[in-house]
């Protein structure tokens, strides 16, 4: 009995710390069991958002990679650009439709590497983002590179664009962005790998007009690649700064991602 009693107390006090400090992957998954996500861009895919009790209840079939490159059931929040801002992106949200659209069998791994303030020339070989002391784009192909060991890459969500809202910035964006997505597909050995991108929001547009030109840009890809999808950040609203998206926009976008991720996939097919 006392032994009984002991073992639920144990239990109790488990079930009650955050789950990223005693879980691990199951042993044995297969990698084309375990499908890997790369969560690219600047602050509104990192999360601005304020977390909630949802965005703190991990699903048991969506990991993260976190800082130390370890995976851990993914919570918000999951970036660690700015560790004093960050917040509710729409990475969580994402992986755990993902999750239910799969078979059970299979586990989602999301892999954050955006960047808070990086314009699209941080993306690249050598581009390093002042403000947060990093390589944006050597970071990510480090991590993405390590996550491949333990699954298959399956897409990039990219929502990114505010610091190349510019007149000067603006009519380079289309040949970078299209530059960048063919340079991670060579990185990755995925020559076929979906890529996502999000419009930016209305109310950012709405006081920077060349964020207009890049939603355009950003709208125009999936006519010149049938692998690339683009999403509207149409009806969103903002926490209150007219650039980061609130909470719960932040995971309608996530929705919107997995929706048209998923509808690559089933093209692919």
């Amino acid at each position: 009995m006392l032994k009984n009693v002991l073992l639920f107390a144990h239990f109790l006090v488990m079930s009650l710390l955050p789950a990223r400090t005693q879980s691990v992957l199951p042993g044995g998954l297969p990698s084309a069991k375990f499908h890997l996500y790369i969560l690219a861009g600047q602050s509104n895919m990192a999360g601005r958002g304020v977390p909630e009790m949802v965005d703190k209840t991990p699903h048991p079939r969506v990991w993260m990679l976190n800082k130390a490159n370890q995976w851990v059931p993914a919570t918000e929040p999951m970036h660690f650009d700015k560790p004093d801002r960050v917040g509710v992106g729409p990475g969580l949200a994402f992986g755990k439709l993902m999750a239910e659209q799969a078979d059970t069998s299979v586990f989602i791994g999301l892999i954050p590497t955006a960047v808070g303030g990086s314009a699209i020339d941080a993306w690249q070989p050598g581009g390093y983002h002042d403000e947060t002391k990093t390589h944006p784009y050597d970071e990510a192909v480090k991590r993405v590179q390590l996550a491949q060991k333990s699954g298959t890459l399956h897409g990039i969500l990219w929502h990114q664009g505010e610091s190349d809202s510019s007149p000067k910035l603006v009519t380079g964006y289309r040949q970078k962005l299209t530059g960048l997505i063919a340079r991670f597909r060579r990185e990755f050995e995925a020559p076929n790998l979906a890529v996502v991108v999000g419009t930016l929001g209305d109310f950012y547009a709405a006081k920077t007009p060349s964020a207009s030109q890049i939603n355009d840009i950003l709208r125009s890809l999936p006519n010149h690649d049938r692998r690339i999808a683009c999403i509207e950040a149409t009806g969103l609203t903002d926490k209150g700064d007219s650039t980061h998206f609130d909470t719960a926009s932040a995971r309608e976008l996530g929705r919107r991602y997995a929706a048209a991720m998923q509808h690559l996939n089933q093209k692919k097919r």
